[in-house]
């Protein structure tokens, strides 16, 4: 469900960010962003969902900004102003061309992986392949099979379907921590498909944290998660800086 943008759109936010492209060896032209704190905690490379463009997905990072880390999001091809075709495998190698333009800049201690909905796939594809220091995944499903099996049970999903992304069969070969955040009244990626995919890890480093009432675009919305949140991501000794809502 790409929105496309004007390649002469002018992004606006709050916090201080730059504007950037990657070229892809098919030709494909990815359009990016790069939210920038001074003295940040870390860095976010951050996967976002289906639906929208960077005009949405911007805004939608904020809350992480500040928290005082950078932030790097990307949208895939077809979306916003990125270019090319698109395809699995081609989705999946370009989540590695941003991870390596993290990976230039900051040094893997420092990264933090996030996955979001369908960007879930590529940030646990990156977590098999590479080791940040955290991995979280926000409405994520055990894979898209799974996602279609459940919503279109009398037809032959397996035979149509275009993409699969296993998340599951990625993240058998993940060392870092993972954290899984889903809702309860979750619409589009039923709980029961993250649960698969949590129980799917047994022995790993996961948390599984089910925000009652959640659904599938509104979990910021709840104390839980942004309790969850600072608590991950912001260091002990700064975290009186950051009140934690009740």
């Amino acid at each position: 469900m790409p929105s496309k943008l004007p390649a002469d759109y002018i992004f606006s936010f709050d916090e201080s960010f730059e504007e950037f492209y990657i070229s892809t060896d098919d030709g494909a032209k990815l359009n990016a962003l790069h939210f920038k704190n001074k003295n940040p905690h870390g860095v976010i490379l951050y996967f976002h969902g289906n639906a929208g463009d960077l005009s949405r997905w911007g805004q939608e990072v904020q809350f992480l900004v500040k928290l005082h880390y950078d932030v790097v999001v990307m949208d895939y091809r077809t979306y916003g102003k990125s270019t090319g075709t698109l395809s699995e495998s081609a989705l999946l190698k370009d989540a590695r061309l941003f991870y390596d333009y993290v990976a230039s800049q900051y040094s893997e201690q420092e990264v933090i992986i996030y996955g979001r909905s369908l960007g879930s796939a590529m940030a646990s594809y990156l977590a098999a392949t590479v080791s940040p220091s955290l991995l979280i995944l926000e409405t994520p499903f055990y894979s898209l099979l799974d996602v279609a099996q459940n919503r279109f049970p009398i037809l032959p999903v397996n035979s149509l379907l275009k993409y699969q992304f296993k998340s599951h069969q990625y993240l058998q070969e993940a060392h870092c921590p993972i954290v899984i955040f889903h809702g309860d009244k979750d619409g589009v990626v039923p709980l029961a498909s993250a649960k698969k995919l949590y129980q799917s890890l047994d022995g790993k480093n996961v948390k599984f944290i089910v925000i009652e009432g959640g659904e599938h675009n509104d979990l910021s919305s709840f104390p839980r998660y942004k309790n969850t949140i600072t608590s991950l991501l912001i260091p002990e000794k700064t975290r009186r800086s950051y009140p934690v809502k009740k």
